[in-house]
């Protein structure tokens, strides 16, 4: 918990930080939220830091016929910060890291449970999972809106279950993200649309190792501001080799550009579909600064 409280004041700190900022001209805060997608990589010097929070709470499960079972009410809270920066003077590649956070409840406890302090072992678990160095590239020198993430995920869990409560996965993760955006013609919407692999290996205990993940996403965003944009999402995410499972997801969200450097975004999905796989939904918030 003292991890996570320090992590938290310095987050704060680049937010009230970044509000000094706010009276930034309007195309200036046009510049990060429309140009600075996923797809698009820093130039070099430049630094972009996410602070993304993630919600799960099912009280259902598909099983492998995906038939809707019901269950007791499961929770997982992920918080993870990423940070990247440019290091070529082509500005086609950035380095970064990304660490990991969760805290996840069950038993029937409510969703907010996962923001508890009380320690139960028998019904929670909390702790820092994971930590990854990470690379961005840009392969094609002419098409600046496709972009590569390579990033290899460690576990810092040494037991997935205990008393019944999962945290994470043992196993390690190399996962291979490919992001892609379009803006029509009007630059009101803009289509952003990701492939995440993956494969989870080294820990022959973990549910994950040796198998691969599939798992697409298309992204649909109208911005009636320059500083505000609606989007609609589909995802899909497809595991196989030793388990299997999948699932697809729909969701809808915002994003607001509060300053020049800072942007709030904030998702909700829901898992329409699956097998062998919890149909819960998720609630999403997360600020970023681009600097």
């Amino acid at each position: 918990m003292r991890n996570r409280t320090s992590t938290l004041l310095i987050v704060f700190a680049i937010f009230f930080n970044a509000n000094a900022f706010s009276q930034e001209d309007d195309s200036t805060s046009k510049i990060n939220l429309q140009t600075y997608t996923p797809s698009k990589l820093l130039n070099k010097g430049q630094w972009d830091i996410k602070w993304f929070n993630n919600l799960y709470t099912e009280t259902s499960y598909a099983n492998s016929k995906g038939k809707s079972l019901s269950k007791l009410r499961e929770n997982y809270f992920t918080s993870s910060i990423e940070t990247f920066t440019g290091i070529s003077d082509n500005n086609r590649i950035n380095v970064g890291a990304i660490l990991e956070i969760r805290s996840n409840t069950n038993g029937g406890r409510q969703a907010l449970s996962v923001f508890s302090l009380d320690d139960n072992p028998n019904s929670e678990r909390k702790g820092i999972t994971s930590f990854a160095p990470a690379i961005k590239f840009q392969p094609f020198k002419n098409i600046g809106n496709f972009s590569i993430q390579t990033a290899l995920h460690i576990p810092l869990v040494k037991n997935e279950t205990e008393n019944g409560v999962y945290l994470d996965q043992t196993a390690w993760t190399l996962q291979n993200r490919f992001f892609y955006d379009y803006s029509f013609e009007n630059k009101d919407w803009q289509l952003f649309a990701e492939l995440n692999t993956e494969y989870n290996f080294g820990d022959e205990n973990s549910f994950a190792n040796n198998t691969f993940v599939f798992a697409p996403g298309v992204f649909l965003s109208y911005l009636p501001t320059s500083k505000f944009t609606v989007l609609g999402l589909a995802q899909h995410s497809q595991r196989f080799g030793d388990f299997t499972q999948d699932y697809t997801a729909l969701g809808f969200g915002a994003k607001y550009q509060i300053s020049s450097i800072l942007n709030l975004e904030t998702i909700y999905t829901n898992f329409v579909r699956g097998t062998d796989n919890g149909l819960g939904q998720t609630f999403n918030i997360g600020l970023r600064a681009l600097f």
